[in-house]
């Protein structure tokens, strides 16, 4: 059965509209004409990222989230998708937004990347950031 999860690792976060957020997760992925199997949000610290950041990507950065496609079959999403709370919080404050709406920014993104998006290039980013735009759109709650 389809299936998307919240966890959390080395912190307490509580997500909230934890059932809104799963089923705009869930219209997102099949408006994008894919299929969920399961997808895991791991919601944790700063340093958490960090050593998971340095360990599967050699990356010595701290950043907001990493997603792990571990899809097998074409047309089917399956990951791990690993969100600072911490930058989360930062950014939020940095560009202005809310804390939920950065968050709901985010958790779309690692989505998007499992949809076969990318960020890499201006172009490809441009993009993505007016498919997170679409989708944050069709949010029922904030």
């Amino acid at each position: 059965m389809p299936s998307v999860n919240f966890f959390e690792e080395d912190i307490r976060f509580d997500l909230k509209n934890k059932l809104k957020v799963k089923q705009w997760v869930k219209a997102t992925i099949a408006a994008e004409g894919y299929k969920l199997q399961e997808l895991n949000y791991i919601f944790c610290s700063d340093s958490y990222l960090l050593t998971i950041n340095q360990q599967y990507l050699d990356h010595d950065t701290y950043t907001d989230i990493i997603t792990f496609d571990n899809s097998e079959k074409p047309g089917m999403i399956e990951g791990d998708i690993f969100i600072s709370i911490d930058r989360i919080r930062e950014n939020a404050e940095q560009f202005a937004t809310g804390e939920a709406n950065e968050l709901h920014r985010v958790i779309i993104h690692g989505a998007l990347h499992l949809l076969g998006y990318t960020d890499k290039t201006a172009v490809a980013k441009k993009t993505m950031t007016g498919k997170e735009d679409q989708y944050l759109g069709m949010r029922n709650f904030t």
